[in-house]
């Protein structure tokens, strides 16, 4: 009985520090909004990579999940999830539609509509990321000064894996 009891605990004891290890550096999330649409859809489940900008940072293209000074019903702040368009240094500039980042017309062949709403103008300081939703004309991002940039040190992580709806499993770019 007494090896049993000490079976048992070391088991639990085990279970307890792996599950501590995988929640460190990965996080998983659901999508809650259609601001990333058709790339991630509501209730997506994700998994966020936690690890990958403790050794780097984030770059163009990534798709992350940041913690913002917006406030959920119950006076949280919201976690948002956009794509990373700019980084520091980078000059991000919009008008009639376009996109250039340093004078280079994005080709975006993941937004529905190749047309960006908004006129921006600006270089992305140190510190800093601007980022846009996929869907660009239903997404609070950098564009509106409600959001605006987002500092490096909200930035949770990299969502690199959709694990359900189970016939659409990928890893992310």
């Amino acid at each position: 009985m007494k090896d049993e009891i000490l079976e048992w605990v070391k088991t639990i004891i085990l279970s307890l520090v792996i599950a501590l290890i995988i929640t460190t550096f990965i996080k998983p999330t659901i999508v809650k909004n259609y601001s990333m649409s058709p790339t991630l859809e509501e209730n997506d489940f994700l998994i966020i990579n936690r690890f990958l900008y403790k050794r780097s940072q984030p770059k163009m293209g990534d798709i992350v999940v940041f913690q913002s000074d917006l406030r959920t019903e119950n006076g949280s702040n919201k976690l948002l999830i956009k794509r990373v368009i700019g980084v520091p240094g980078d000059r991000v500039f919009i008008k009639d539609g376009d996109v250039f980042v340093n004078d280079v017309l994005l080709k975006e062949e993941y937004i529905p509509e190749n047309y960006t709403i908004g006129e921006v103008d600006i270089t992305v300081p140190e510190g800093k990321l601007f980022v846009m939703g996929d869907n660009r004309g239903n997404s609070l991002d950098s564009r509106d000064p409600a959001l605006g940039l987002v500092d490096f040190e909200k930035v949770m992580g990299k969502a690199f894996i959709r694990l359900f709806p189970l016939n659409k499993i990928q890893l992310l770019k």
